[in-house]
């Protein structure tokens, strides 16, 4: 599944996911699903901007959230050029067959200033659960 962000105002960072079920690693009857989601970081902005931190916010069907801060993703802190692009791939465990994300990231600009791109929410989802 791929999912899309808008350009985020006068940042024009944009944030691009594609979600995975990894049924190889999931454990239904457990209550373990596991999700990958790839995520493509494009700066179409004015100027150069490094990525400092993120916050996600990790929700399963059954109302359990769960919050996540951190410095940079999958350890890194990449800084972005004008047209140049960053993917990484991470993952996230449930406890039901599907759920959602969103969050957003927060960057330093070259030219100074600190400013929040949100990250839509989207969906984790077993695929054929509805027939």
């Amino acid at each position: 599944m791929t999912q899309d962000s808008e350009t985020s105002g006068l940042s024009d960072i944009r944030i691009e996911v594609v979600t995975e079920y990894l049924s190889n690693q999931s454990q239904p009857e457990t209550e373990r699903f596991v999700f990958a989601y790839t995520i493509k970081i494009t700066n179409y902005g004015p100027q150069t901007s490094q990525l400092l931190n993120r916050h996600w916010i990790i929700t399963d069907a059954n109302g359990g959230v769960e919050e996540v801060r951190g410095e940079g993703v999958i350890g890194e802190q990449p800084r972005l050029g004008v047209g140049e692009s960053f993917q990484y791939t991470s993952g996230a465990i449930l406890k039901t067959p599907v759920g959602a994300m969103q969050g957003s990231y927060e960057f330093c600009a070259d030219e100074g200033g600190l400013f929040e791109v949100a990250i839509p929410v989207f969906t984790l989802s077993q695929p054929n659960l509805v027939h």
